[in-house]
């Protein structure tokens, strides 16, 4: 099992993250070079979730070895002295109480492992502030050409990061001035990576200290279905709001394209960056917008004052960004609005005598063989109804113990003497009776705890019985929950989603 262990494991974590960018990406539609970024940088990030346990028990064992040949070079006999008269010298010998090191099953042979967290680390370091915001600046920019699209992209960095390079540059030159410090190639190596980690430092403790509160609340709330739903309600109102407003914004970017697609005609010069922006369109506004083209009619026919590259560039940017709300927010509200219709399906089925869970809509999917002979109405009723509500608090409270104990480690990590971090206690104990696999298990579900849960839905076509859902639902939040927006209104955006999702290294927009 010689390495065999960390093969398969490089195997399994590629075919996760394959599956993964499968099911949340679309291959038809996005570029090869996006697929390829988003699925190395995703294959980074769970490789050293997946391997950290198996270098920790290959470390413990080779730790294991260095202790027994340290143990055997010392002498196992010494004489032991009388100081009465007798006609026999007492010697003892000590006995040899070093326990036998036992190589575990995923031992991986040496040189290996640091090969491979280098290759790791700086290629997430080149993909995090090189490549990937790169791509994302490529992908948002409204060029024309692939070099329009690069000086864009360049320009945008070059402002983001000179900023930090400036900051960087005077703290460098000042430590390289200062006559008691003296800066080599490898402390300067040290001070590069320090500063490269500092952020993703920061974005941890931001995350965890909110996930370690709010994931066992959001699971007591989830367990509370009345609170739930007014909950569900509230949001619902207030996604409606953004809903409404990026229709609007969509509405008044694809009036402009309307107009400059009829001013610019099949001959204009520019005529192919129109085409180029029509083609970003949804589909229903591209079939309008060519219906009412007259490709005989020649623009300099008329003396109009037409856009300029830089101009069309622009729109062509607000027509993404616009696209991309648009369909943000409609997936979104599918989302929520089947989470609302099944919440009151439980609402409505909790004083049911039958004790059969009757859906209010039927499933846009045919029901497969596990709803139609395990996951049955009666056992569904029993699940949500009964079961699924203390399943949620006993669940919330092992996560807040969980929660409790993080904080506890966290703020013991540096005591060894003695030791008082659980996890470090845990880890001691099972490294004493070479418990490899247990070791291996607990670092993984410890590491998984601070991953976040990702949910989503593929966007569904519309069907009859969802449209009358969906005006159901209207209907009531318009009636009781908040008034018909005005077209003069603006709302803010949320600024913390927003710099989340910029900080993420893998994350591509496109």
């Amino acid at each position: 099992m010689s390495g065999a262990a960390l093969g398969i494991e490089i195997v399994v974590v590629f075919s996760l993250a394959l599956f993964l960018l499968h099911r949340y990406g679309d291959f038809k539609k996005q570029q090869r070079m996006v697929l390829f970024g988003t699925l190395l940088a995703w294959y980074l990030c769970f490789l050293i979730v997946f391997i950290l346990p198996l270098d920790v028990s290959t470390t413990i064992y080779k730790q294991c070895l260095i202790d027994y040949e340290a143990h055997a070079q010392t002498p196992s006999v010494s004489p032991v002295l009388s100081n009465q008269t007798t006609p026999n010298t007492s010697i003892s010998a000590s006995k040899n109480t070093q326990r036998v090191c036992y190589k575990p099953w995923s031992y991986i042979p040496d040189g290996i492992m640091p090969v491979f967290w280098r290759v790791v680390y700086w290629t997430s370091q080149c993909l995090t502030w090189l490549l990937l915001p790169f791509m994302q600046s490529y992908a948002r920019s409204g060029g024309f050409s692939i070099t329009g699209k690069i000086k864009t992209a360049l320009i945008e960095n070059a402002i983001y990061y000179g900023t930090y390079l400036f900051i960087f540059g005077s703290l460098l030159i000042y430590v390289a001035v200062h006559p008691q410090w003296h800066l080599s190639w490898y402390e300067l190596q040290t001070i590069g990576i320090t500063a490269a980690n500092t952020w993703g430092l920061f974005l941890l403790v931001l995350l965890l200290g909110y996930g370690l509160v709010e994931i066992p609340r959001s699971y007591w709330e989830a367990s509370r279905q009345g609170h739930l739903l007014i909950k569900t309600y509230f949001k619902a109102a207030k996604l409606m709001t953004e809903k409404a407003d990026s229709e609007e914004n969509l509405e008044d970017v694809m009036e402009e394209v309307r107009k400059i697609n009829e001013s610019i005609k099949y001959n204009h010069p520019l005529r192919k960056n129109v085409d180029t922006i029509l083609r970003k369109c949804p589909v229903e506004y591209q079939e309008k917008m060519g219906r009412n083209m007259d490709d005989n009619e020649d623009f300099d026919d008329k003396h109009n004052t037409y856009p300029t590259e830089r101009s069309l560039s622009k729109l062509h940017k607000q027509v993404i960004y616009a696209v991309q709300r648009y369909n943000r927010t409609h997936v979104q509200w599918q989302i929520l609005l089947e989470q609302a219709f099944h919440l009151e399906d439980v609402a409505k089925n909790e004083t049911s005598t039958s004790r059969q869970f009757v859906h209010s809509f039927a499933p846009p999917e045919p029901v497969g063989w596990f709803r139609r002979y395990i996951y049955t109405p009666t056992v569904e009723w029993y699940w949500e109804c009964l079961l699924k509500q203390w399943f949620y608090r006993i669940l919330s409270v092992l996560l807040s113990l969980f929660s409790v104990a993080v904080v506890w480690s966290e703020c013991t990590f540096f005591s060894t003497h003695p030791v008082l971090s659980l996890f470090a206690v845990f880890i001691q104990l099972a490294e004493r009776d070479y418990n490899y696999l247990y070791i291996e298990v607990s670092l993984l579900d410890d590491t998984l705890h601070y991953l976040s849960r990702v949910r989503s839905q593929h966007p569904l076509q519309r069907t009859e019985p969802e449209r009358a859902r969906t005006n159901r639902l209207n209907t009531m939040l318009i009636g009781k929950f908040l008034p018909r927006p005005r077209q003069d209104q603006c709302y803010p955006q949320a600024l913390l989603a927003y710099f989340l999702l910029k900080a993420l290294p893998f994350t591509i927009t496109t």
